[in-house]
């Protein structure tokens, strides 16, 4: 571990205002009067009362006057430094951000409600940047450096992090961090964000219950997990569930589920379990379901294999743009994994595992809605041929520059009916795509 007293490289204490050197000099003081060892021992409510103790000590000491609410932020971001994260402490502590991006000691940008803003979190500098990198690898028994210049990452509450630092990054350590979300989302809480539709919600339910083997897909940030966490929350509690991920993200709560997580290698290159590997094992755990948080690579040849070996009602997400999009990039990824298989072989194996794909996307108006449900309906020829079960039509803008539009279904007849008829829920799932359009338009 670093220790706290340690002066960060590059910090010039002439660049920084009278009231931020005054700060910068207690702060040196507390951080050189602490022992490491003790600080990280003691609960965090008793080492901010001993800090504040010290920061006012301090103060007297040297003359420099701060009142009550300077004292107490000032101890707070010296807590922060020593046991926290620095200066994004507040911000990981924010229930409302989804997301935290740091481009550099003056870029700190977060996310609330789809809508990026630049904050008035800063950091010292590049080194101070460095430093809480650092810090953030060492809490999850990583590394960093110029030998390891990426980091790929969940922290201690489940957040996602990336860091990329030099000589990768030209202007200095970036950090992407995906917040982890605190609430449990079920298909209600998207209607009411305006997701959904109430109409496609009970379409989507169904077809969770059916047990159609489901493919989310949708760029960073479009609430492909968000969907899939609401989803799980259909499947029966008796079914044994299995879940695989490169950073734990899901939250089923249903009793019997398993969680999977991949490890990456260790300093010298060993010990990599990938989600392939994982998958492979998850198949000898017995599970009636599996469910792989992201499918990027060659698990997706295993993901096909399992979905048409009696694993029905499996669900992964996927980064494509459309339903055509992510049907061929599951294609390359089982040509990669396996390129003596032919390409016909292939696509036939696909659309007789993927009953159904949903197409995600955040919006302008930072509202991530469901822009499409496509069912997998076959082939014509040796292309893959798709019905559109429900889409989102765009109509305009509101007054309050929401997007304005309407879940449009379509009233067809979807093959994998029999499925439904088998589960008692065939009338219901039409009714969403013939009735409810009556209703809607």
């Amino acid at each position: 571990m670093l220790a706290f007293g340690r002066k960060l490289p590059n910090e010039d204490m002439q660049t920084l205002t009278p009231a931020s050197q005054a700060a910068a000099a207690i702060r040196d003081q507390v951080l050189l009067r602490i022992e490491p060892i003790v600080a990280v021992k003691m609960a965090k409510p008793e080492l901010l009362a001993f800090v504040n103790t010290l920061v006012s000590e301090i103060a007297n000491e040297r003359r420099i006057v701060l009142n009550r609410g300077e004292q107490d932020v000032l101890a707070r971001n010296i807590v922060d430094e020593m046991v926290g994260f620095g200066p994004i402490e507040p911000l990981l502590r924010d229930f409302s951000v989804s997301d935290i991006l740091i481009n550099g000691p003056d870029k700190v940008y977060a996310e609330r409600g789809g809508k990026m803003e630049l904050t008035n979190v800063k950091f010292r500098n590049a080194g101070h940047v460095l430093h809480i990198s650092q810090r953030i690898a060492s809490s999850v028994g990583r590394n960093i450096d110029e030998s390891s210049p990426m980091l790929d990452a969940r922290l201690p509450d489940g957040s996602r992090v990336n860091i990329v630092i030099a000589p990768l990054s030209l202007k200095g350590p970036c950090l992407s961090i995906r917040k982890f979300s605190h609430k449990i989302l079920d298909i209600s809480h998207l209607v009411n964000a305006g997701s959904v539709s109430l109409s496609l919600a009970r379409m989507l339910g169904i077809a969770a219950r059916c047990r159609l083997n489901i493919i989310i897909s949708g760029g960073t940030g479009s609430g492909k997990t968000t969907l899939l966490n609401a989803l799980s929350r259909m499947i029966d509690p008796g079914e044994r569930i299995v879940t695989i991920e490169d950073v734990a993200e899901l939250r089923l709560q249903q009793d019997h589920v398993i969680q999977l997580e991949t490890r990456p290698p260790n300093i010298e290159g060993r010990g990599q379990v990938d989600q392939r590997a994982l998958l492979r094992n998850a198949l000898r755990m017995r599970p009636d379901r599996i469910i792989i948080g992201e499918v990027r690579g060659a698990e997706a040849f295993d993901m096909m294999q399992a979905m048409n070996t009696g694993h029905d009602g499996s669900m992964s997400t996927i980064h494509a743009n459309s339903g055509r999009d992510a049907m061929d990039r599951i294609e390359n990824m089982v040509l990669m994994a396996n390129a003596n298989i032919p390409a016909s072989s292939i696509r036939r194996q696909i659309v007789s595992a993927v009953d159904m794909v949903v197409q995600t996307e955040r919006m302008r108006d930072g509202v991530r809605r469901i822009t499409e449900v496509v069912e997998v309906a076959g082939l014509d020829g040796e292309n893959f041929k798709f019905n559109t079960l429900f889409s989102f039509e765009f109509e305009g803008e509101n007054p309050d520059g929401t997007v304005r539009g309407r879940f449009e279904p379509n009233p067809v007849r979807p093959g994998f009916i029999r499925r439904l008829e088998y589960f008692g829920l065939a009338s219901d799932f039409l009714e969403t795509l013939g009735a409810a359009k009556n209703a809607e338009t």
